[in-house]
């Protein structure tokens, strides 16, 4: 198992490149195996999380796809992933254990970015209720590896989070008592029980695709922007064959 490589603090990404995820749409919605996928008469229960500032609906398309070939998802319970990451999680686990309950079966848990960070915390809190972890682009070795635009944008949600506005995470949240839980379990090893894939970018213009590296994971490089992971065809492809090899393995 190849060892951590930590990319620290903000980075210099080519943002532009983010404008194609217009096209990674329309060359997604171009694929027969998209939009008629075969359908898997045993296909795991799905649970979506979306990433940094984003909502549930933000995965609308993945989640589309998911549904015709197969699997029942459920969503995360998010407007905008904006919350103290240690109550993002609780609330998340909640959602989880229901889904398991219903089905009476492990569970898959796709996240994107920061979405990802969190879906790590809940599958090493929860490996037997939790089958396989996808993270699409999440820099879960050094979150802050970002954009100077993104990393603006975390620092203007923590002041707000100082203030007392509820709902957002603080300053607190990156070395105070509150996340330590989170922290842990963002860096601690993922079960061997749970399947684990990170799908990272070296085009990313959003985040540093070495902090996406997860040592305790397998890992696939796509050709996507940052925020076309979640309706990028080569992503979707990624995700249809560990699903499938879990299902042949079940």
């Amino acid at each position: 198992m190849s060892e951590p490589v930590v990319a620290r603090g903000g980075t210099n990404l080519a943002l532009r490149g983010e404008l194609r995820c217009g096209w990674e749409l329309a060359r997604l919605a171009a694929d027969p195996q998209f939009l008629r996928p075969r359908r898997r008469t045993n296909a795991p229960p799905v649970l979506l999380v979306p990433g940094f500032m984003a909502g549930d609906q933000s995965l609308a398309v993945l989640r589309g796809w998911l549904r015709r070939r197969g699997s029942t998802t459920a969503s995360a319970g998010m407007w905008l992933n904006i919350d103290c990451a240690e109550r993002a999680v609780r609330a998340i686990e909640i959602r989880l254990r229901r889904l398991a309950e219903q089905f009476d079966k492990r569970v898959a848990i796709i996240g994107q970015s920061r979405g990802g960070e969190l879906a790590r915390a809940v599958a090493v809190r929860n490996p037997g209720t939790v089958e396989t972890l996808v993270m699409l682009g999440s820099p879960v070795l050094d979150p802050l590896s970002v954009g100077p635009a993104v990393l603006r944008a975390v620092r203007s949600v923590a002041r707000l989070g100082d203030l007392g506005i509820s709902g957002l995470f603080s300053t607190k949240c990156a070395d105070g008592p509150c996340c330590a839980a989170f922290r842990e379990d963002l860096m601690a090893p993922i079960p061997e029980k749970v399947r684990t894939l990170a799908v990272y970018s070296r085009s990313d213009g959003i985040v540093s695709w070495r902090a996406c590296l997860d040592p305790w994971a397998e890992h696939v490089e796509v050709a996507s922007s940052h925020i076309g992971m979640s309706c990028n065809r080569e992503v979707f492809g990624a995700i249809s064959e560990i699903l499938d090899e879990n299902e042949e393995e079940r």
